[in-house]
């Protein structure tokens, strides 16, 4: 019989219950985000405090990973755009920007901050069409914790005196930025907001399968009224972030990707003076325990590896849980991966959305592949996938052991990797045990034991009974081949500064 009282009532009108047709679940009528991104047909450089175009030329085409589908054109940048970027930042820092009080300082970035809140729809949306994530992400997460942090460091910037008490700071120079594909807009904010609260100016390459909000961003420093040349835009693949990374201009470099493209960025920089941050990848562990609230550790577990796609480098991918209570979270793991809702991206009902890119996807299929072959056990939940777009099911692999690559390898991706421990030095010994050291998640009633555990986990974030919770004011970044540096916090403005 259909379980609640509306169904019972359609039942004896004659119609089916929707329990009926559609299992235990009510069918969503599409709920598509209507608002306009204001997409340009094609994106040039920003340079100087304006928009120009290539030396070379060259444009390349930026596609929608939800539907394969064109949305604009972005300029390639060459050697000669970067030169030219690098020199507009050091006018600016020489003539205007390194020389303003910091409470003028404080007015642009408060500026920049109200403006990306009265674009935010527009910018969630550009975002979302952009990288693939569920629009419900890049509204209620992305654009607001961007804003949040010009906010923030806004806050600072007349205040600098107090990040390191007894001594002096001062502004580095010009800083070279590189970011990644899977925040495009809060990784930007995260990396210029306190260069700019310091009294740097900035050159930054987006990745170049996400480089239109960072030039979206562009006509609101317009728009703020930024002093030309403070922040400049350079677009393109590999070779652009290289030339950023090494040019003799740049004071110093702030790297956030892959933990191999960091390893050859340190190399690249040895013997130079330039200061260097990275934040690089990640293998992170989310411990539950059997004293664990074990319907809360579901809903973070999830939060933390698929609602996000698994795309970020701080992201739950390994799941460490007590033997005792092993079988029930997987159990409730399961129900829970049923109802997870994969697909358009721009549909506001969407759990899941698209892989950013065909490169990322095939990567994250040979890796299941091999979990399969390695013997673990995978479970998917049934659904039916978008034939246009990349997409891939949430994953979820039981039996695993350490010397699987599943629970080696960054897989940035909707795959979980399940294994088990008897003790809590077990846990600690199974989490330390990776090449990373970026994030850990720890779901317990004890106070003591979450104490115990923040100073034996080696991770830069230690999160207690939730996950992926980030705030302007709190430090991250991670040890290990995760990286150095902080972003976010006093710590991160120290990075930011030179102390005198």
């Amino acid at each position: 019989m259909p379980t609640s009282a509306s169904a019972r009532k359609t039942a004896r009108r004659g119609r089916p219950a929707p329990e009926l047709i559609f299992g235990d679940l009510w069918a969503f009528d599409p709920a598509p985000e209507t608002a306009d991104p204001k997409l340009k047909p094609r994106y040039d450089l920003f340079i100087g405090g304006r928009f120009v175009a290539p030396a070379g030329g060259r444009y390349f085409d930026t596609i929608n990973p939800a539907n394969e589908q064109k949305l604009t054109e972005i300029a390639l940048a060459g050697s000669v755009d970067v030169d030219a970027a690098y020199a507009a930042a050091q006018r600016a820092f020489t003539t205007t920007w390194g020389r303003m009080p910091g409470r003028e300082r404080a007015k642009y970035l408060f500026r920049i901050a109200r403006l990306l809140q009265d674009r935010a729809r527009e910018f969630a949306v550009a975002e979302t069409l952009d990288g693939g994530k569920p629009i419900k992400e890049s509204r209620d997460f992305d654009v607001p914790m961007a804003a949040a942090h010009f906010f923030y460091h806004a806050g600072w910037a007349d205040k600098l005196e107090y990040i390191a008490p007894g001594r002096g700071v001062a502004p580095l120079g010009v800083v070279g930025q590189v970011i990644p594909w899977n925040f495009p807009l809060l990784m930007l904010a995260w990396k210029i907001a306190p260069a700019l609260a310091l009294g740097n100016t900035v050159v930054l390459k987006p990745a170049e399968t996400t480089s239109i909000t960072c030039l979206k961003f562009a006509e609101i420093l317009q728009d703020a009224g930024l002093p030309p040349g403070v922040v400049n835009f350079v677009t393109g693949a590999g070779e652009v972030g290289a030339a950023v990374m090494t040019h003799p201009t740049a004071a110093k470099v702030a790297f956030t990707g892959s933990t191999e493209v960091g390893k050859r960025i340190l190399r690249s920089l040895a013997g130079t003076e330039k200061k260097l941050t990275l934040e690089l990848g990640g293998k992170a562990a989310n411990i539950v325990f059997d004293d664990a609230p074990l319907d809360q550790a579901v809903e973070g577990i999830v939060n933390g590896i698929f609602f996000n796609q698994g795309h970020v480098c701080c992201a739950g991918s390994r799941l460490l849980v007590h033997e005792p209570v092993a079988e029930r979270v997987l159990a409730k793991l399961k129900n829970r991966l049923r109802v997870l809702r994969v697909g358009d991206p721009m549909d506001k009902n969407t759990d899941i959305g698209a892989i950013n890119s065909k490169p990322q996807l095939d990567k994250i299929r040979s890796l299941v592949a091999s979990g399969v072959k390695e013997g673990a056990e995978m479970y998917q939940p049934p659904c039916v996938l978008p034939s246009k777009g990349f997409y891939f099911r949430p994953t979820v692999f039981s039996g695993v052991s350490m010397s699987h690559r599943i629970a080696r390898e960054e897989i940035f991706g909707p795959v979980l990797s399940i294994l088990t421990f008897r003790t809590v030095d077990e846990a600690v010994e199974k989490a330390n045990n990776t090449a990373y050291g970026l994030s850990a998640g720890v779901w317990t009633d004890k106070g003591s034991r979450i104490l115990k555990l923040s100073t034996e986990l080696k991770a830069g974030v230690v999160w207690a009974n939730t996950y992926n919770k980030f705030d302007p004011a709190s430090p991250f970044g991670g040890y290990k081949e995760s990286g150095f540096g902080r972003e976010g916090g006093r710590q991160g403005l120290l990075d930011y500064a030179k102390l005198v």
